[in-house]
């Protein structure tokens, strides 16, 4: 017998629900408790670990562009022309992995795409010609557009509305643990085994990495005989929980004919001409623009990672708490102030290499939480069985800015140098606020729905 104390738990608050637990697993509340904190934490430890891994071998290229450049010969217009091509590919790889993240298994999902990357950056460190460099460069962003939609899954179906925000930063911060690592230790690698050894390396690395990914991840709760997370945190009764698929007609209704989602959309695409024009020429304009040494440039590189990672968190408890999931106030306010430190970045002097830190630590700061907040707008404004088509589809268009950050760029600084390259970065962050103000008001429907029973 279910003692009565124990139906008035938060953990399932309908006796009926029960029984559909039991069909698989042995269940009791206090169990079902143990098991998702347990779960909960091994999920969210593990696509904070197994998303570092894809920046091991995304980033990678980027610290070798002054190598392309010297032993090579290429222009930055051809080295932008290869970013571009592989971020349209990865945008739309994302916007096409969303739809089958939603309808398939997250843990296989990710796996696959971790060593299917790992393997294309291996073969990177073989290529010479600017041919084979685009053909196995885009490839390799094709498989990495499989990270993302998993993850997005796996947080909407472990986490609930009322802290994913939180637990979105926590997890966004593997792309800054992944970026930094990988630009301090790549100057060294290259030092002592040559530039192409920063393909063979982390290839290796990563491929391994995604065999115990594998072993690490799970589905959804309910896969493991849980209930959902909405009942688990007492937003819903658990006999209300609908574990239904969406079809495909009722994921594009709710995510493409979406003005909200449309309107994320457009603020990520500054949001990722912003953030990918720093990750991708920053230790090109630290050393031409501010006098840098690789080494240097290295570091003030991974300072923009390292205070992405708070100001990710921050920007998440934010949204959170103080505004109650209005995840586009958050962002309208650290969009602005970004562009004051793209300005102060911009004319700070030569010698001046404490302003160039301060000004990449800024940059990494504010731009973090925006871009995680993208995501879980997103997915508030569809729904959890919509996820990774939303957020794949703000990806889809956030590296439509990429590619805006790749070759026009390597166009702007090759014919008008860094200045106007700058000054076009600092509007594209105001242009991010404006959208973000757009949805100003607006959260999850399951928020609303609770604030409205309270109020009753």
């Amino acid at each position: 017998m279910i003692q009565p104390d124990v139906l008035k738990s938060n953990i399932i608050s309908n006796d009926e629900a029960i029984p559909s637990y039991k069909n698989k697993h042995k269940y009791t509340p206090h169990a079902e408790g143990h098991s998702y904190s347990y779960w909960r934490r091994r999920i969210l430890l593990s696509i904070i670990a197994g998303y570092a891994a894809f920046y091991l071998v995304r980033l990678n290229f980027t610290m070798a562009i002054p190598y392309l450049q010297s032993d090579l010969g290429y222009t930055k217009a051809e080295i932008g022309m290869i970013f571009s091509t592989g971020a349209i590919l990865y945008g739309l790889g994302k916007g096409l992995a969303g739809l089958l993240g939603d309808r398939s298994n997250a843990r296989f999902l990710m796996s696959t795409g971790l060593f299917a990357s790992a393997v294309s950056s291996f073969f990177l460190g073989f290529c010479s010609t600017w041919t084979m460099l685009l053909t196995i460069y885009t490839l390799s962003m094709c498989f990495q557009s499989l990270g993302w939609p998993p993850c997005a899954r796996l947080l909407t179906h472990w986490f609930s509305p009322k802290e994913i925000a939180t637990k979105w930063a926590m997890w966004n911060s593997s792309q800054q643990i992944g970026g930094a690592l990988i630009v301090i230790i790549s100057p060294y690698i290259m030092a002592a085994y040559g530039w192409r050894s920063v393909f063979f390396i982390p290839g290796a690395f990563c491929a391994l990495f995604a065999l115990f990914l594998l072993n690490r991840l799970r589905d959804t709760p309910e896969s493991l005989g849980l209930p959902a997370i909405e009942a688990h945190h007492g937003l819903v009764e658990a006999h209300e929980v609908d574990d239904s698929k969406l079809t495909t007609k009722e994921i594009f209704k709710q995510v493409v004919c979406n003005k909200l989602v449309w309107y994320v959309c457009f603020a990520n695409f500054f949001v990722y001409i912003v953030r990918m024009f720093v990750i991708t020429w920053a230790p090109t304009f630290l050393s031409e623009f501010k006098g840098s040494s690789l080494k240097l440039a290295g570091w003030q590189t991974a300072m923009f990672e390292i205070t992405g990672i708070f100001g990710g968190i921050i920007a998440g408890y934010l949204s959170d708490k103080l505004f109650e999931g209005r995840r586009g106030r958050v962002g309208f306010i650290f969009m602005i102030a970004l562009s004051v430190s793209i300005l102060m970045l911009w004319k700070s002097p030569i010698d001046q290499k404490w302003q160039h830190f301060l000004g990449m630590m800024l940059i990494g700061f504010l731009v973090t939480g925006p871009q995680i907040l993208v995501g879980v707008a997103a997915a508030d404004f569809a729904s959890k069985k919509a996820a990774g088509a939303a957020s794949g589809l703000t990806g889809t268009v956030g590296y439509l800015g990429t590619a805006v950050a790749g070759v026009g760029v390597g166009l702007i600084v090759d014919n008008y140098g860094w200045d106007l390259a700058f000054a076009a970065i600092a509007i594209c962050a105001v242009l991010s606020s404006f959208f973000f103000a757009l949805t100003w008001n607006h959260r999850a429907k399951v928020l609303d729905k609770q604030s409205q029973s309270q109020d009753m």
